[in-house]
């Protein structure tokens, strides 16, 4: 189950000006499920895109990337679940082709100004065939209120559908920010086995719009891990179709700028927790904070030393105060010159460890109360400085080691 997350209210999520999105059955990997989706975008429409940094990356990515840098207007979106096509070489690169070529025919638009999303069992071949053949009824579906479905449509181990919407007030008038992801296991910043589409009516520049992409990324799904494992697949798309009633946005550290950011990045942090809170098998979901450090860099070095751990993440699962674990992450972090005798550890409003040992008021079941709850945080400080970082992570259960041996059955 996952951890306080439910369902999106799909009469909760706010339709985005310009964009269209259908679902459809194609029976890709498994019969009787939704696993293609389509975003229509109108002509003039904006769209950034962050990618895996796995170096093994899939197919689509290799298309998402070329078709992004092409300069061609994008006007569609093709996401199929139950198949990564990763790990296809050259005959994949010619299926995620002929996705959009498929798509392209059907829309009467150019191949290049499609993009293909792909997740699912890497190594095996994209029945391209099916989806071309689902491609008709997902379009005949799009309406510019089925953001609900297309959250369910683009899942693959998750048991519930991820979808936020917010709306602020920017130059004056009033923006929507809707947004889907995608995402339960093999999850690692950089960024993880995920999906992630975020949409605005926001006039946005589109030099700022690639920067916004990457500094929402960096806000959101960069700090999140589940099991340290950085997929081949992973994939956060920003739309901005200009239909909102202000002036173009040139620059994000305008007024405007920022309270555009603001909003969209509150959404993809929700978008991005809710991967986490639906983790496999998880029970718990733990916020790492680490303060104190010289660096931001040192400071998300030290957090993933802890939230990666999996002896610190069984702990948790077990509500096992066996906290010499995080100092022990902490220490092999990999900070040179770290003093232990700086180090300070908190479990929520408990004391843990103070100067680099165990605080002399700390009992350990106070330290258990706190691990017994759903929602936990971890808070260091390493006394070197005054930068601070957050990462959210899960714990390890049984179930995790049973979906993941489970996977392709």
């Amino acid at each position: 189950m996952p951890v306080n997350l439910s369902a999106p209210d799909a009469s909760a999520l706010h339709a985005i000006d310009g964009v269209r999105i259908g679902v459809a059955e194609a029976g890709i990997r498994k019969a009787h499920r939704k696993d293609l989706t389509v975003f229509l975008l109108d002509e003039g429409a904006s769209v950034a895109g962050v990618f895996t940094q796995n170096r093994f990356c899939a197919a689509p990515v290799q298309v998402c990337r070329e078709h992004l840098q092409g300069g061609a207007g994008i006007r569609a979106m093709v996401i199929n679940t139950g198949n990564a096509n990763a790990g296809t070489g050259a005959d994949g690169l010619a299926r995620a082709h002929a996705t959009c070529a498929a798509a392209a025919r059907l829309l009467g638009v150019a191949p290049e100004q499609v993009l293909p999303f792909s997740t699912g069992v890497i190594m095996e071949p994209l029945p391209v065939e099916r989806i071309e053949a689902g491609l008709p009824a997902a379009i005949a579906d799009a309406q510019p209120a089925h953001w609900a479905r297309a959250a369910e449509g683009i899942m693959t181990t998750d048991t519930v559908p991820k979808a936020f919407s917010a709306q602020a007030t920017v130059g004056g008038a009033t923006v929507t920010v809707t947004g889907i992801s995608k995402g339960a296991g093999m999850i690692r910043p950089n960024m993880a086995t995920m999906l992630g589409f975020l949409a605005t009516d926001a006039k946005v520049a589109p030099a700022a719009l690639q920067h916004l992409a990457r500094r929402l990324a960096e806000g959101s799904f960069n700090r999140v891990t589940i099991d340290g494992d950085t997929s081949t697949n992973d994939s956060f798309i920003v739309v901005a179709t200009h239909k909102a009633g202000h002036a173009p946005i040139e620059s994000l550290d305008s007024a405007e700028g920022r309270a555009l950011e603001a909003a969209m990045l509150g959404v993809a942090r929700q978008l991005a927790q809710a991967i986490v809170r639906d983790g496999e098998g998880a029970t718990k979901f733990i916020t790492v904070r680490v303060e104190g450090g010289k660096t931001g860099d040192e400071c998300r070095q030290v957090a993933y030393a802890i939230a990666h751990s999996p002896l610190v993440k069984t702990a948790f699962y077990a509500s096992d105060p066996n906290l010499g674990r995080i100092l022990a992450a902490v220490g092999y972090a990999g900070i040179a010159d770290l003093e232990q005798s700086g180090i300070e550890l908190y479990l929520d409003d408990v004391h843990v460890a103070t100067r680099g040992g165990r605080h002399p008021a700390y009992r350990e079941e106070d330290g258990q109360r706190v691990m017994k709850q759903s929602e936990i945080t971890v808070r260091v400080g390493l006394g070197r400085g005054d930068a601070a970082d957050t990462v959210w992570t899960c714990d390890f259960s049984h179930d995790y080691v049973s979906i993941n041996a489970d996977y392709r059955s």
